[in-house]
């Protein structure tokens, strides 16, 4: 099982990242047709910069979510086999209950749609578009380590 990790010292914030995942989840997949798109693919991650750091952030796929717990139609649900929260849009009645309630700010509501925009780790891909933008390396994927209780 595979997990997002980000090396903030080597995030530059140059946002390649952000792109590539707006880009991944574009009707199109190409960048000049996805600009004239009817509907604008938003990235479901985003960078945020603080005291000279830059944070890349995105849904952390917690194996006890809040967000889970949170939604009152059952649209989210924690996949162990695949180790990620996974989204069901046709249950989803875009209350907004697990943009609240993520402690880490992760998850975003698209006012278009009512659905929240929450990174699904590119899921009909063999690895995320984030990792393979990053310039630097700052985004990785790798393998979930145990951890002994």
């Amino acid at each position: 099982m595979k997990q997002l990790l980000y090396e903030v010292k080597k995030c530059l914030g140059c946002r390649s990242c952000e792109v590539a995942c707006a880009l991944a989840h574009s009707l199109s997949g190409d960048l000049y047709k996805a600009l004239d798109e009817e509907k604008l693919s938003m990235p479901r991650k985003k960078v945020l910069a603080c005291g000279g750091k830059n944070y890349p952030v995105s849904c952390r796929h917690c194996e006890d979510a809040l967000c889970v717990d949170a939604c009152m139609a059952g649209a989210l649900v924690f996949d162990k086999q695949k180790g990620q929260v996974l989204h069901d849009a046709e249950r989803c009645v875009g209350c907004w209950m697990c943009v609240m309630v993520c402690p880490y700010g992760a998850i975003r509501p698209d006012i278009k749609d009512k659905m929240p925009l929450r990174c699904d780790k590119c899921k009909d891909k063999d690895e995320p578009a984030c990792v393979k933008a990053c310039p630097t390396r700052a985004v990785i994927e790798q393998e979930k380590a145990e951890v002994k209780k």
